[in-house]
């Protein structure tokens, strides 16, 4: 497995993304291989900025371009494996519709499409991921830990049930802060953690160990949504997490 970060965390703590570059070397200093997305405005943005990510030996999972078209062939350009869900339905159904339509046309690029789980998104809780995953046979899925357990979803089951569906792991913990506001209202309820952190018992060491079982070789990626500190301090501390896990 290789072990990168998703940084949208960084992003707003940072006040966005200004040189990526030091970035790289930052996450490269700590003992991470690369980032999930290489963010380009244009074919020639993305060549120069990938050349960058090989000059520092370090690699990305994904080219998210200006649009869904841009991000799907930049990726297949680039030899990556899977691109997000891009789809606007805002019903379960013809959501469920869109992606299997995206699925078909991004597999004529040598392409896999993953669904984020997500709080707050038509794929919140675990009832809601097995429908989709039934509905959109061709869809991988992006297992993000804590926003299952945070929606009282289990991890390890989803590892062990549908490990042939994973296209990449978000690792991250969850702190409850405010017990007595609901999920409907989650971005108050809690926030997202450095691995161990969490206070809601995700087991994120059992996780990691059942998809390393499961024979799964792709990207595992640390996100901490909120960083109280300098976000490098937060990430070393999870790639510690990871280091103690065996990994």
């Amino acid at each position: 497995m290789k072990f990168g970060i998703a940084d949208y965390g960084m992003n707003v703590w940072d006040g966005g993304l200004f040189d990526i570059e030091a970035r790289l070397e930052g996450l490269k200093s700590i003992g991470y291989e690369g980032t999930e997305r290489l963010v380009a405005l244009s074919a020639s943005d993305a060549l120069q900025k990938a050349a960058m990510y090989n000059r520092w030996g370090m690699d990305f999972a994904l080219c998210l371009g200006p649009d869904a078209q841009s991000t799907l062939q930049w990726t297949s350009a680039f030899r990556k494996g899977y691109i997000w869900t891009q789809v606007s339905g805002r019903d379960f159904e013809t959501f469920c519709r869109q992606v299997n339509y995206q699925c078909e046309m991004a597999s004529r690029w040598g392409v896999r499409v993953g669904l984020h789980n997500h709080l707050g998104s038509l794929v919140e809780s675990q009832a809601q991921l097995e429908t989709f995953l039934a509905k959109c046979p061709r869809c991988g899925l992006i297992l993000d830990t804590a926003h299952l357990a945070a929606a009282d979803g289990d991890g390890l089951e989803i590892v062990k049930k549908y490990a042939d569906r994973l296209v990449a792991v978000h690792l991250k913990d969850w702190l409850v802060t405010n017990p007595e506001i609901g999920l409907d209202r989650w971005p108050e309820r809690g926030r997202f953690c450095e691995l161990g952190a969490g206070n809601i018992g995700l087991d994120n060491d059992a996780i990691l160990k059942a998809v390393a079982r499961s024979g799964y070789s792709g990207w595992v990626f640390v996100e901490h949504d909120t960083h109280l500190q300098d976000p490098l301090k937060d990430l070393a501390i999870s790639r510690e997490y990871i280091r103690k896990a065996g990994f």
